[in-house]
């Protein structure tokens, strides 16, 4: 079966939100265990990942080197978060493979990350409402310093002020041809991290904007055009839940896209949470993809055979577990 899997960006970073190297490299280390099941299960794997605590790192390091280099652009900050993550990735996944034998058992796959690039529409409305939270917390003071060279920055309550950009929807990954061409001959990649490098179309090529593409929104555009039947995103709870914080919060489990699309339109997943998420294995269902699931990393195998998290499917029509809908 052909799985693509959706890592978060904080699952590269220790439980208290370390970056340091080691601790990027002793995390992916932990996260490619469940994915070496996966290989070892037989299925071809398709991987992509966050980069949301990586380029915040380069951020603050553009503003504490202002005075002596030029700052990083978004997109530059996303190519260089997919080389580091990527090349940490393979490694760290080779080993794994190794260490369970695979080779010697016909199953070893060889590992190869890619730096991707995701096409996004220029006339996006997101451009015009830039609401995508990226960087550190500041004052007022700084944040209205930095407005006048043309950023954007919102008031975000007690915590203070935080920068903001545009999140267009992805349109294109534009290396989708080789992807799909390396899966077919036995490579796993890892491709499309933090949702793809952003450009547009720019004299018969493209160049890069500034913006931040949904990572999970473009893991579900990638895994229909690479014909996965199955996308994961893992995340670090078991389920996505409606009624969260309230006495009646409940998992949801098996669910069909209508039933799940109302659940939407009821306000019940959080833009800056668990909507995304929602939303991107919705699309990829609606599109045609066998089972969309959202589950926790360390149940991977699980999820992937649609025996644990939320999962997403048109075969979940008429399921229930005393609510309507399809909801159990």
């Amino acid at each position: 079966m052909r799985v693509l899997v959706a890592l978060g960006g904080n699952a590269m970073t220790a439980a208290d939100g370390s970056v340091s190297a080691e601790d990027q490299r002793q995390a992916i280390s932990r996260a490619c265990v469940p994915l070496a099941e996966l290989v070892e299960a037989g299925h071809e794997v398709v991987i992509t990942h966050g980069n949301g605590p990586q380029v915040g790192n380069i951020l603050r390091k553009n503003e504490l080197a202002a005075g002596e280099l030029p700052p990083v652009s978004l997109d530059w900050c996303g190519a260089q978060t997919q080389g580091t993550l990527g090349f940490t990735i393979v490694n760290q996944l080779e080993k794994e493979l190794h260490r369970r034998g695979l080779e010697r058992r016909g199953l070893g796959r060889r590992v190869v990350a890619l730096v991707t690039r995701t096409r996004v529409d220029p006339a996006d409305p997101a451009f015009a409402n830039p609401v995508k939270p990226i960087g550190q917390y500041r004052d007022a003071e700084y944040a209205q310093s930095m407005s006048t060279h043309g950023q954007h920055w919102r008031d975000v309550g007690a915590k203070g002020w935080r920068r903001v950009v545009p999140s267009p929807a992805p349109v294109e990954v534009l290396e989708t041809e080789t992807i799909t061409h390396l899966v077919d001959q036995g490579w796993l990649v890892v491709a499309a991290g933090g949702g793809g490098i952003p450009v547009i179309a720019d004299d018969g090529g493209v160049r890069g904007v500034e913006a931040v593409i949904d990572k999970d929104l473009t893991a579900a555009r990638l895994a229909r055009s690479v014909g996965a039947e199955v996308l994961v995103i893992a995340t670090d709870v078991d389920h996505a839940v409606v009624g969260y914080g309230t006495a009646d919060e409940r998992p949801i489990e098996r669910i069909d896209p209508e039933a799940l699309q109302t659940l939407v339109e009821e306000g019940h997943f959080a833009s800056g949470s668990m909507g995304p998420k929602v939303q991107a294995i919705l699309q990829f269902v609606v599109e045609g993809g066998t089972r969309g699931v959202i589950t926790s990393l360390h149940r991977l195998a699980e999820g992937v055979a649609g025996d644990v998290g939320t999962v997403v499917s048109a075969a979940a029509a008429g399921t229930s577990s005393g609510q309507e809908g399809g909801v159990r």
